[in-house]
């Protein structure tokens, strides 16, 4: 390759999105792929609340750090032990939180993290996939115990923001991958339809008590619940309404618990985070290589659908604040991306 730098954007200190150097435009080296790294030129990117939460609470201390953890690209450069790649192939892929994310022309990323892309899908659409599938199906799969039986298990299962990035392809897949009843929450119109629109049968608003709407639509009680936002504050609720020796999967973050209220019933509670494996270099990180190419092939079948929603055009500083500042608000629905530089 000719190139030796590339644009990108990153920040020097920890700021308030509206201040002009929270995300700036920078010119950095392209990286050096390692043994088992792809390079990539990357042609879209998506964002997701762990950028500004890093953003807002990791303060590089002057180094420039990019952020990025969603990405859709075409492979470069190899390094010498890569096995499941070659040059040439569009994939699209995550990534690691410890490593410089991908709002950058050329990214480096582990070849167990990434797949091929749908080949039904644009990069931007497809760019909107990777951490959100990843988090849906090691939450629903893996946390929930939905792959320790057959998938068309049957039951109640409650999704939490059924419109937001996790939550409305997390209820693509329980829609379509299983036979449970499948309950959102939302609490606006346009919410509830882009819910409805994931596969959502039913709907609750989260801005009003949950216990007596889910009595409602499931007398019988909660088998299931993925909460991906609020799990302290819902709680109780999740106590009241799950059957004996239910499952909850959070993801959010928060600063105390009250587990003690799940105790009762047998309520086993699970995190999922998904740069586990990533972080702490688990022996099964190609996991993610597979359920990414599981996904792809689900998308290019019509089963799954991308949740891109909205494109802010060209990858630099001042694109990506206004992609902060609108999750920031929590006014998102689905994914927001970004296309070229």
């Amino acid at each position: 390759m000719s190139e030796t730098t590339m644009r990108a954007v990153g920040y020097r200190r920890s700021l308030p999105v509206d201040d002009g150097e929270s995300l700036i435009d920078l010119e950095l080296p392209v990286p050096e792929p390692g043994p088992r790294d792809l390079l990539v030129r990357v042609a879209a990117v998506a964002v997701n609340p762990v950028d500004y939460k890093v953003r807002r609470n990791n303060d590089p201390g002057g180094e420039p750090k990019v952020l990025g953890w969603d990405a859709a690209g075409t492979v470069v450069a190899v390094g010498d032990q890569v096995e499941l790649f070659e040059v040439g192939d569009e994939v699209y892929y995550a990534g690691a939180i410890d490593r410089p994310g991908a709002n950058s022309e050329f990214h480096a990323v582990d070849e167990r993290l990434a797949a091929r892309k749908p080949a039904t899908l644009s990069f931007t659409e497809a760019a909107a996939l990777p951490l959100t599938s990843l988090t849906a199906w090691e939450g629903l799969f893996e946390r929930l115990g939905l792959h320790d039986g057959p998938l068309n298990r049957t039951g109640a299962l409650l999704v939490t923001a059924a419109a937001g990035g996790v939550g409305s392809i997390a209820v693509q897949m329980a829609s379509a991958l299983t036979g449970l009843t499948v309950i959102g929450t939302a609490s606006r119109p346009e919410t509830a339809d882009f819910a409805r629109r994931m596969g959502a049968h039913h709907l609750v608003d989260h801005r009003e008590p949950l216990a007596p709407q889910l009595a409602e639509i499931a007398p019988n009680g909660l088998d299931l619940v993925f909460s991906t936002t609020g799990t302290d504050r819902n709680l109780p609720a999740y106590a009241e309404t799950l059957k004996p020796f239910g499952r909850v999967v959070a993801i959010d973050d928060f600063d105390s618990l009250p587990i003690g209220v799940l105790k009762p019933k047998s309520i086993s509670f699970h995190w999922e985070f998904m740069f586990t494996r990533s972080l702490f270099q688990t022996p099964d990180q190609a996991t993610q290589h597979h359920i990414l190419t599981q996904v792809a092939r689900l998308v290019d079948a019509g089963v799954l659908t991308t949740t891109a929603t909205r494109d802010l055009g060209a990858v630099n500083a001042a694109n990506l604040r206004e992609a902060h500042r609108v999750l920031e608000s929590g006014a998102a629905i689905g994914k927001i991306t970004l296309t070229g530089f």
